[in-house]
């Protein structure tokens, strides 16, 4: 993978998902649990789908088509705590015919909390092995590339 995003430098032109942090987030100090960040990053992802007019229930059911994570690269530069609002972003970087990687960010207002670049593999979702995109979700995720 790819270096990640420089961390004071938001993601230009990303979508953000704002969520708040609640006590199932957290451990008994208030912090963000580590593992959580990763459901956080998983919404962002999935409502950036939904804005692209990509339902993914939809996808699965017309197309036999589900997105797993295949890799990811984590980089926690601040915690987050109990009551936080989080902007959490997320762009497309690269789009290759089975895969695509996203640039993500967590920020608390003009704090860069965490960085992740994570690899989603298109796969069956009957058969559970590796896919190609249609060409036409292809084009839809090529044209939503960042520079970077």
């Amino acid at each position: 993978m790819s270096e990640l995003p420089t961390p004071d430098v938001p993601v230009t032109d990303a979508f953000s998902w704002p969520t708040r942090v609640y006590w199932e987030d957290t451990d008994a100090g208030g912090v963000v649990y580590h593992a959580q960040y990763v459901a956080f990053l998983e919404r962002a992802r999935s409502e950036w789908m939904r804005a692209h007019g990509q339902k993914q229930e939809r996808l699965r059911l017309d197309h036999d088509l589900v997105f797993v994570v295949r890799a990811m690269q984590l980089d926690f530069l601040k915690p987050a705590r109990l009551d936080d609002l989080l902007k959490v972003t997320a762009a497309v970087r690269r789009v290759k015919r089975a895969s695509v990687i996203f640039a993500q960010q967590i920020w608390r207002e003009d704090q860069l909390l965490l960085t992740a670049e994570v690899k989603v593999a298109a796969v069956s979702a009957t058969a559970f092995r590796p896919v190609g995109l249609d060409e036409a979700l292809y084009e839809t995720f090529k044209s939503l590339e960042i520079a970077g």
